[in-house]
């Protein structure tokens, strides 16, 4: 397994995160075959790394309505 040096990558949030400023997830494009993803409230914490066509296939799924993307539940729920 290759390590990546994250604190280079350009990061953008995704089409997907809602406008209130909740669940926003950030992406990178700056990586070959591989999309970094992480959670735009905690920038310094760890990021998921996904090969490019498993993310492309996730993202056209919730396009397609084929995945539910529902709230997280809430701490204590």
């Amino acid at each position: 397994m290759r390590s990546l040096d994250l604190s280079v990558a350009t990061w953008r949030k995704s089409s997907y995160s809602n406008s209130d400023g909740g669940a926003c997830l950030e992406v990178s494009d700056d990586f070959e075959g591989l999309v970094p993803v992480r959670d735009s409230k905690l920038p310094h914490g760890p990021a998921l790394v996904f090969a490019a066509g498993g993310w492309s296939s996730f993202v056209s799924s919730v396009q397609a309505g084929a995945v539910c993307v529902c709230n997280p539940p809430t701490e204590g729920s």
